[in-house]
């Protein structure tokens, strides 16, 4: 029955001419007005990012939304943060929290009391590492207009003279940080949401969410029944618990750590804006802190975290009644603090109070739509400080739905980036204990692995390849070897993953020892964890005008390449979004005349299923099956792959490129072996049905023996393509990127012949009008030059490029190129700012007057540009051979033989 009651609900220091609206609290028995049973958009959750999205969804023009709360506004974890808004962040993540600063300082300028200040703050270091990761940081952030200023300890001091700075190799001040109120924010959100239109209801818990034809239907409470297009989870502590209440369940990986701050007593602390201290970020102590009012407010992430709420078996709605004290583990982190603000050891510890938020397995926001529900949009996880990202979580969510697609590069937040072992309880709450502590870790670029909640997925070759030496890093929750310790021998301890370092990585040694295998003799990789996907005809007869073959018809229209091949060959496509971005780059090898098997990036298996199954005839004529786990993928790569892999099979291993056999590999049969490599060197991939993967893997060893076969790591293959100038998922190719910018012209067909055009496929008009208008920005490969590799900081990506000492793009991925033997960078350019014709074009990148650098922690090099890899490799060579002196031949006489 729906009895509710109306009850004003004003916001904290709210002032100005808004109204306040009203809230509509559930359960009462006071007789009130109808409530519609209906609604556009319902919203669960009426913290900070809940009213975020309602107050967007709002703002364009989308009035038909309610929010409900199982208790009350603000009544979660969101009025318990820091308060905190850094702008020192990785690229993806700034842009969310510069979204929330705009849309604060707009709340605050209509008259909003959030107690938004701008008061800076210093980002400490205490080793080597943490200022060259600083810096790295202030090199890319530079170009963007934000200041971010390298100081000295001295100039620390005097910036906070609270602080203990003798231990300090540097800092950086970041003058436009600030603070604001949390509590504030939520209640002036949702107070502005309720005059623009948005209902809320109060006391209101959500049971279940009804489906119909996969797509969101209406949402069961526990008075009542609401239909509704869209429901958005926001539900904090409770969203993964929420998603399983769902038909499919909803993966909504997240659970709450313990996350403590302390309040001092009053420290007599100015409170004007000239004179408040900037906020603390001490990363290698694990503690943040800030002034509040006249005293301090100091939280910690710290190293060994601890799961909230262990002993409960649900996350309990009166969850403040279920917190518990650790005295010994609050005292520790309160000596931190008292190490680096002496000012308090004259005083009483305080109460360290516990306020649990929700943290990711990646440590990364989650937003996004399901994978599993059309229509059921997730926001949650903000990682210890809510306030910094829902602004722009919320204005970026918001305009997916009322636009239909993301309108911002998602790949680092999407809630499809998980599988359901990511949703499992245990494993959260063994990860979450290290994800807290990363957020201030410094995590080197391909060397910093989790520790916790590992071994879930492993190929069958895993045990086989830890005795070799294999040291294991995770990629979608499998174990993949990043290299093999060329100098481990069976009964040694075995080998672990060392200190990472900006520098030279510590086990390039054995990385140079394994691209000789792929360049000389024979390179073995286990890729098991890529995505692999069955399209096969369906239940239903085809459907009309399709001739006959509706797996051929929506493949066409999913692929901008012509899928329409021989049976047996292969062909590398894209499948792109209506903007030409892609949402997959895949490899399609057709079996027979009606069904294809798809290769995709690891990181694939959940977000292509998804996009892949939205878009498949209403007709059941197709029909996926994912079956990533029933094939153990191993690379077999080198100049002597063809002779070794003769030796394994009795039929002809000389594939023509791009075609696959299914093959007898010793006493293995069906394996699909397919001539490519993912690494632009000639060799195969085998696709093993796993019951065979450990006698085929032991026949390539033991007959490789004689070849020189060694086994590799996908370091190893990461730096290979990238010397060939092989653009890869997620680095150069997203969301936002087309294959002709990418430089992949030849995935593309727009037409078939001179006289026929390719089927209409998803995005062809964004590339039509590409091709038509010309380019923004091209991928361009860069060979660093006058860089010593074992003196100087290496590029890892994220630096900014400059041309003629214009900021023009920035390096999305590098690596070592052992063949150009040169430091290689991948990266967009487009022209400066300040040049009116916007198109770029090869004359502009290749110009001989045309000056490239590269900033790589704040030291600028040299580059040399290339659109081609066959150029870029000739050239590296053609300096290698002119580099070289002369250096005569020393001629031994043979001894003779005593007779």
């Amino acid at each position: 029955m729906w009895n509710k009651l109306l009850k004003t609900v004003p916001g904290p220091r709210a002032t100005g001419n808004h109204t306040c609206g009203t809230v509509v609290r559930l359960g009462s028995s006071e007789a009130t007005p109808q409530v519609s049973r209906q609604a556009r958009v319902v919203v669960a959750g009426a913290g900070l990012l809940g009213n975020s999205v309602a107050y967007h969804l709002a703002d364009n023009g989308w009035s038909n939304v309610l929010v409900l709360d199982q208790s009350k506004v603000g009544s979660g974890t969101s009025h318990f943060g820091s308060g905190t808004i850094g702008l020192f962040k990785p690229t993806p993540e700034r842009n969310i929290v510069v979204e929330s600063l705009k849309l604060y300082q707009r709340l605050q300028d209509q008259g909003h009391d959030i107690g938004l200040r701008r008061c800076g703050s210093l980002n400490l270091a205490q080793t080597h590492d943490r200022v060259i990761a600083l810096q790295r940081r202030a090199a890319y952030i530079l170009p963007t207009g934000m200041a971010a200023e390298l100081i000295d300890s001295e100039t620390a001091r005097k910036l906070h003279p609270f602080l203990y700075t003798d231990d300090l190799q540097g800092a950086v001040y970041v003058p436009d940080d600030c603070i604001a109120d949390p509590a504030a924010v939520v209640q002036v959100l949702a107070s502005e949401a309720k005059r623009k239109g948005v209902k809320y209801f109060e006391g209101c818990q959500v049971k279940y969410i009804n489906t119909k034809n996969e797509r969101v239907y209406s949402v069961e409470t526990d008075v009542g029944t609401i239909t509704c297009e869209y429901f958005v989870n926001c539900s904090g502590m409770w969203a993964r618990e929420l998603g399983l209440k769902c038909k499919p369940p909803v993966r909504v990986p997240a659970y709450p750590a313990q996350h403590y701050y302390a309040l001092t007593p009053t420290l007599d602390l100015p409170t004007d804006d000239d004179n408040l201290l900037p906020c603390i970020r001490d990363y290698d102590s694990n503690l943040y802190a800030r002034q509040y009012d006249q005293s301090l407010l100091v939280g910690w992430f710290e190293k060994d975290a601890k799961p909230a709420f262990e002993e409960t078996k649900d996350i309990p709605k009166a969850w403040q009644e279920h917190l518990q004290d650790d005295p010994g583990h609050c005292a520790a982190l309160w000596e931190k603090a008292v190490d680096r603000l002496p000012v308090l050891r004259d005083l009483r510890m305080p109460t360290v109070r516990n306020s649990p938020d929700n943290f990711t397995p990646d440590g990364r926001f989650i937003f996004g739509e399901s994978a599993e529900v059309k229509n059921y949009f997730v926001a949650c996880g903000m990682n210890g400080n809510p306030l910094q990202g829902s602004g722009g979580v919320g204005k970026a969510l918001a305009e997916w739905i009322v636009s239909g697609t993301p309108t911002i590069d998602m790949l680092p937040f999407n809630v499809q980036r998980f599988l359901d072992l990511h949703n499992n309880r245990q494993y959260l709450q063994q990860r979450i204990r290290e994800v807290v502590g990363r957020q201030y870790a410094i995590l080197y670029p391909n060397q910093a692995e989790y520790k916790f909640a590992r071994k879930l997925r492993c190929s069958p070759l895993y045990s086989v390849l830890e005795a070799r030496g294999a040291v294991f890093g995770t990629k979608m929750g499998y174990e993949r070897a990043l290299y093999f310790d060329a100098d481990y021998r069976r009964g040694d301890p075995l080998p672990t993953l060392p200190e990472g370092s900006f520098y030279k990585p510590k086990f390039f040694q054995h990385m140079e020892k394994e691209y000789q295998a792929c360049a000389q003799h024979v390179g073995i990789i286990d890729i098991s964890s890529f995505s692999k996907i069955e399209i096969k005809p369906g239940i239903q007869p085809d459907a009309a005008g399709s001739g006959g073959n509706a797996v051929l018809s929506y493949l066409q229209y999913m692929c901008a390449n012509d899928v329409n091949i021989a049976v047996g060959h292969i062909v590398h496509t894209g499948m792109l979004n209506e903007r030409g971005g892609y949402e997959n780059d895949c490899m399609l090898i057709r079996q027979t005349e009606e069904s294809y098997f798809m290769i995709s990036p690891s990181s694939q298996q959940t977000r292509i299923y998804e996009w892949m199954s939205r878009n498949l005839p209403t007709d059941a004529s197709v029909q996926l099956n994912d079956v990533t786990s029933m094939y153990t993928v191993i690379n077999v790569v080198g100049p002597k792959s063809t002779l070794l892999m003769s030796e394994l099979s009795n039929s002809d291993v000389r594939l023509a490129p791009f075609s696959y056999r299914k093959l007898n590999i010793g006493y293995a049969s069906d394996v699909m072996i397919m001539s490519f490599t993912h690494t632009g060197m000639p060799g195969y991939c085998l696709y093993v049905p796993s019951e065979y993967a450990l006698h085929v893997y032991d026949r390539l060893i033991t007959r490789g023996r004689d070849y020189g076969a060694r086994d590799v790591g996908t370091l190893t293959q990461r730096l290979l393509r990238i010397d060939k100038f092989i653009p890869f998922w997620g680095d150069e190719l997203t969301s936002m990127t087309t294959p002709f910018e990418a430089g992949v012209f030849y995935s593309v067909r727009l037409d078939i012949s001179q006289l026929k055009k390719k089927e209409n496929f998803i995005g062809r008009q964004a590339l039509e009008r590409q091709k038509r208008d010309g380019l923004r920005k091209r991928l361009v490969l860069f060979h660093v030059e006058d860089i010593d590799i074992d003196k100087d900081v290496w590029p890892w990506g994220g630096e900014p490029l400059y041309r003629n000492n214009e900021f023009c793009g920035t390096v999305t991925s590098a690596g070592y190129g052992f063949a150009s033997e040169k430091l290689v960078c991948l990266g967009y350019i487009s022209r400066p700012d300040s040049n009116a014709v916007r198109t770029i074009t090869t004359e502009f990148i290749m110009d001989k007057d045309a000056v490239y650098h590269i900033d790589i922690a704040g030291k600028r090099f040299r580059l040399t540009q290339h659109i081609h890899p066959k150029a870029a490799m000739a050239s590296a060579n053609e300096r290698q051979d002119m580099s070289k002196s002369y250096r005569p031949t020393v001629v031994k006489e043979k001894k003779q033989q005593k007779s």
